[in-house]
């Protein structure tokens, strides 16, 4: 993960540089109105297609902008009806709605409530030996899902493989990738099993993520989906390079690879006589003489009284006296109309027909049983004999599955516009870290860089902008990968204008004040220091950066500038004659 600081970083120091010389005349009117800058930050990247190094089984970028290798079905899906069992759906290839990259492109699932279907060659088939699989590619669910998956299936190496008829009962070795219907979010890890006695398959379905995937499903980013099975018959599950599933193919999956070694016997009946009851009426008990189960549960309550004010002729509710007809009611059409009814202000006591409220009866018991009693006969609960299980086996390592040799997307979504890019089918981890690392990784910068120029729309400080890049460069804690897997940068949440005003209002007001210089020195050298003065606030602020710059008499290049800037460089310069060093003080907050 340590590019993805680096690119962060990167992407905010050029949002700076961009922050340093951007016109203070101009206002952004409107947050909305920012396309046209991001799309101009965009263009700025000089995006190359990803190329893989070391071996690989099957790469896909599809920024040639052609199918080249893929095969669109021609099946039909079995037993439903005929005029939505074709996979009619439309595929294309398009660059991202938002943060996009000039040259960057995937492929698009463009049509709703559609049976897709398309697959793709591998350049050899992976077979299930000493090496490790790695599975790695990109969604994005553009216009958020509602019902729908994104998952991929590796495609068995059979003899009776043909892409044009790919279809859903297709042999597959391997599923997985999310999927979500209603509020089920799911990431799929599912693998056949051959049963090595009966040669059937069985899938089997590995744990589900302990962690909250519905993120991943509506927030409009592209996210990094990466599945690693090991010879070790270990298996991991990654999103966005942070483990989010782990385990071992012969301990963590539904149903186990393993049967059990002893089934009940399926001829075996209960007996007649076996007796399951635990507890049974005591027969030797009398209802007693004064027990009178003609009591009701409830009756009225004699003592209550109608309240002062109830109004017994007055309906509970009236035709609201300021509804009116609407002006399209037509009385042919949609009967005569009537005023909706509202409650009755009459009837702030009560209306209509009063009667006592019910209690309960003191006198009711119900009807009589006997007490319950131990059972004398209770033979336990009753189940049938264990035999050997005819279909045992012991397979202490799943990991050699089926060969397999395609890639295959066969989806159903209720929504449009889901992005797929940089598919990549490989042995070694560092592979697909590096393949990640030049395509995924440039999506991210973009992406953390808009959110910086969104926040910087609010405020167009020079100031703000570098402090952020010096937070974000200099100052971000050094964590183990483990440390950060579920942390958010506190700098890339969004802040509203008016906090960032206060923020620069606040480092002005830290400029104006006559700063010691040999305070500040010990300062710079990581000495903190805590000031509490009555009646003033206290300063929360832990650490201060020093920017000490230059000026030289004469030096009068800047009188073109805006009146705000000559008032700033006045103030910190001061009025002295001769060469005059300024000093700012400016203090972050560390989060």
């Amino acid at each position: 993960m340590r590019f993805q600081g680096f690119w962060l970083c990167l992407g905010l120091l050029f949002i700076s540089v961009n922050a340093e010389f951007m016109d203070d005349s101009v206002e952004m009117e409107d947050f909305d109105e920012n396309s046209e800058e991001t799309d101009e930050l965009s263009s700025e990247i000089k995006y190359k297609t990803p190329q893989p190094v070391g071996e690989v089984y099957f790469t896909e970028t599809f920024d040639s902008g052609r199918l080249a290798g893929w095969v669109l079905s021609k099946a039909k899906k079995d037993d439903i009806d005929a005029e939505i069992s074709i996979y009619d759906g439309r595929w294309e290839i398009e660059e991202l709605k938002e943060n996009r990259i000039p040259g960057d492109r995937g492929l698009v699932l463009k049509s709703r409530a559609k049976h897709h279907a398309i697959s793709a060659v591998l350049a050899k088939p992976f077979i299930f030996a000493d090496k490790p699989l790695v599975v790695q590619y990109e969604v994005n669910f553009q216009d958020g899902i509602d019902c729908g998956g994104a998952y991929i299936k590796l495609l068995a190496d059979t003899d009776g493989l043909n892409l044009e008829n790919f279809y859903d009962k297709t042999s597959y070795t391997i599923m997985f990738g999310p999927d979500k219907c209603g509020e089920d979010y799911k990431l799929h890890f599912i693998f056949r099993h051959k049963h090595p006695k009966t040669g059937v398959f069985e899938e089997k379905h590995a744990k589900p993520p302990d962690v909250d995937l519905k993120r991943f499903f509506t927030d409009r980013k592209t996210h990094l989906y990466t599945l690693v099975m090991n010879p070790d018959d270990t298996f991991e599950v990654l999103i966005d390079q942070i483990v989010v599933n782990k385990g071992s193919l012969l301990e963590d999956v539904v149903p186990p690879i393993n049967p059990p070694k002893e089934i009940e016997d399926p001829t075996d009946e209960k007996p007649d006589d076996w007796d399951e009851r635990a507890k049974i009426p005591d027969a030797s008990a009398v209802k007693p003489e004064d027990w009178d189960e003609s009591e009701p549960p409830q009756i009225v309550d004699s003592s209550a009284v109608k309240p002062d004010g109830w109004l017994d002729n007055e309906p509970e509710f009236i035709p609201d006296p300021n509804a009116e007809k609407p002006f399209d009611w037509n009385e042919d059409m949609d009967g005569e109309w009537e005023a909706p009814h509202i409650s009755n202000p009459a009837c702030r006591i009560g209306c209509g027909e009063w009667s006592p409220p019910m209690i309960d009866n003191p006198k009711y018991k119900g009807i009589w049983r006997p007490p319950m009693i131990d059972n004398p006969n209770y033979q336990g609960i009753w189940s049938p004999r264990k035999i050997p299980n005819p279909d045992y086996f012991e397979d202490n390592h799943p990991f050699l599955l089926t060969s397999f040799r395609a890639l295959g997307l066969e989806l159903w979504s209720m929504t449009s516009d889901i992005y797929f890019d940089n598919f990549i089918i490989c042995s070694e981890k560092e592979v697909a870290d590096r393949w990640a690392a030049d395509g995924w990784g440039m999506k991210i910068l973009i992406e953390n860089a808009n959110e910086v120029h969104s926040i910087l729309a609010y405020d167009n400080n020079r100031v703000y902008a570098l402090l952020l890049v010096k937070i974000a460069c200099v100052k971000l804690p050094q964590k183990k990968y483990e440390d950060v897997a579920f942390e958010k940068l506190d700098i890339c949440k969004p802040q509203t204008k008016g906090a960032l005003e206060q923020e620069v209002k606040e480092e002005k007001a830290a400029l104006e004040k006559p700063v010691d210089l040999e305070e500040e020195k010990k300062q710079s050298d990581g000495e903190i220091v805590e000031k509490e003065e009555e009646g003033e606030p206290e300063e929360k602020s832990e650490e201060e950066i020093e920017i000490i710059e230059g000026q030289e008499e004469g030096n009068k290049s800047n009188k073109s500038g805006s009146e705000d800037e000559m008032k700033e460089a006045d103030e910190s310069t001061g009025s002295g004659d001769g060469p005059i060093k300024s000093v700012r003080k400016r203090r972050v907050r560390k989060e």
